[in-house]
């Protein structure tokens, strides 16, 4: 009886101190992975999406997708990570971020996207997702729940649970392939994006515009991907018109104005 008393006390101390305060939101979460780990895992899967999908040649774009990610990068809780921000020629409309400010964006979502602003949208959402570290948060769930895991055995390299760590931190079997957060994740991003977007000088208004334009190619047609895990439509909508009042705040405070800035597609 001692014995079990003594290891529930380090069990409740441990999940005591492994909690973390998600920046914007505050947020407890509880994460059980090494900080340097959790980047280390992110930098291997990222390099693996890139071997496997042809970056695009289309330099302006990538110009736009590098600048209006590190401009977003720069006003985020951690501006000091590694951030990388590829542009792979792709007709899927997607986006992802993994642990340690990896980016990827497709071709084919900046149709939808028509601007900077709606990239910064994107952006957004995809460096919140880094930045609240719901890779690590899933990851330490797993932990948990499935007793499959343990700290030591997270590596990519270990071929018994690489499946299951990609799909933690949001990539499927197939390296690329994006699965869903839960929508308390995707919710949460929504948040901080917004947040990040409008310190950033994008205009927050326009993530409204982006996600209606997103929506309308529902209608009649199979759901894209990046929008087929996310909140009801309606429910985003409604959420973000509800934090814009505080985005515009943001909005007004920050250093540089860029607006809707550049279209993309002349």
């Amino acid at each position: 009886m001692v014995r079990k008393r003594y290891l529930l006390y380090i069990l409740l101390t441990l999940l005591v101190t492994a909690c973390v305060t998600t920046p914007v939101t505050e947020r407890k979460a509880l994460i059980l992975i090494p900080f340097e780990q959790e980047l280390a895992l992110g930098a291997q899967a990222y390099r693996e999406v890139l071997n496997k999908e042809k970056e695009s040649g289309d330099e302006r774009l990538k110009a736009i997708i590098r600048r209006v990610g590190r401009r977003i990068a720069s006003v985020s809780d951690m501006p000091d990570l590694d951030w990388e921000f590829t542009l792979i020629e792709s007709k899927e409309k997607n986006a992802f971020a993994l642990p340690g400010g990896k980016v990827a964006f497709y071709e084919g979502i900046l149709g939808v996207c028509e601007n900077e602003a709606g990239v910064a949208t994107v952006m957004g959402h995809e460096v919140a997702h880094a930045i609240a570290r719901h890779g690590a948060q899933r990851l330490s769930q797993e932990l948990i729940m499935t007793g499959v895991l343990t700290a030591a055995a997270i590596r990519l390299e270990d071929r018994n649970n690489k499946d299951l760590i990609l799909a933690a931190l949001g990539l499927g079997a197939t390296v690329g392939i994006t699965l869903p957060f839960s929508r308390m994740n995707e919710a949460e991003a929504d948040y901080i994006g917004l947040i990040y977007m409008a310190r950033a000088g994008y205009d927050p208004r326009e993530a409204v515009n982006f996600w209606r334009r997103f929506n309308k190619l529902k209608k009649g047609k199979q759901i894209p991907e990046f929008l087929s895990t996310h909140p009801s439509d309606e429910k985003r909508i409604q959420e973000i018109e509800r934090l814009l009042p505080l985005a515009l705040k943001e909005y007004a405070r920050a250093g540089h104005h860029y607006g809707l800035g550049e279209r993309l597609l002349k």
